[in-house]
C-alpha cells in the first residue's frame, strides 16, 4: 500500500495550501480527496507533485506492507 503521510508534511514545510497545489498543478480536489485518503493516484500526479514541489517521490509516498501493524 502506498501511503501520502509524507506529502502533508512536504506542503506544510514549503508553505503550499492544497488551494496553491491545485492552482499550480491542476489537480483537482478529488485526486486531492483521494491523495488524503491513500486511494490510487496516476503516476502523471506523482509527477505533477514531484515537479511543482521540486522533490523525489520518496519524499512524498512510502510503500507500507499492509499486513504490517507496525504504523
Amino acid at each position: 500500500m502506498i501511503i501520502f503521510d509524507k506529502l502533508w508534511k512536504v506542503l506544510d514545510e514549503k508553505g503550499v495550501s492544497t488551494y496553491q497545489l491545485r492552482e499550480k498543478c491542476g489537480i483537482d480536489s478529488k485526486t486531492i480527496r483521494r491523495l488524503k485518503a491513500n486511494d490510487n493516484t496516476e503516476t502523471k500526479t506523482l509527477n505533477k507533485l514531484c515537479k511543482v514541489l521540486d522533490c523525489k517521490l520518496e519524499d512524498i509516498a512510502t510503500y507500507v506492507d499492509e499486513e504490517d501493524n507496525s504504523l
